[in-house]
């Protein structure tokens, strides 16, 4: 009865398996077409488990460049250690859209920059 069992269940690892080599493709091409616009799933999952850890980790960060500040200025780089160990994950914390990854905020950001300026040419004529 065993040996009956391994064919059935190679058979369907197998076909599961080329099931989820077909769909590859489609969710890229999802996620390309999707880049501008952060979905449900994105957000909620951005505000529950990635803002925590980030605020989580500029709180350890703070705590680390404090702590290795000495050492930063004896090799002249306490600007470059405060920006990587606490405004980076300051920024993705609070700035950045929610649900976004930092591509879709920088092409959010790029496209309201460039709507500003239509409305200020605009507004100028």
């Amino acid at each position: 009865m065993k040996r009956a069992k391994r064919p059935v269940m190679a058979s369907v690892l197998a076909a599961s398996a080329m099931l989820f080599a077909a769909m590859a493709p489609m969710t890229v091409q999802a996620q390309d077409s999707d880049l501008r616009r952060p979905g449900e799933m994105a957000m909620i999952a951005d505000s529950i488990i990635a803002r925590p850890v980030l605020l989580a980790s500029t709180v350890v960060g703070a705590g680390l460049y404090v702590v290795t500040l000495p050492f930063s200025l004896l090799g002249g780089n306490p600007g470059e250690a405060g920006n990587v160990l606490v405004m980076a994950p300051a920024k993705n914390t609070f700035i950045r859209c929610l649900g976004c990854t930092p591509a879709q905020h920088e092409s959010l950001k790029a496209e309201k920059a460039s709507e500003q300026k239509e409305r200020e040419v605009a507004a100028a004529e």
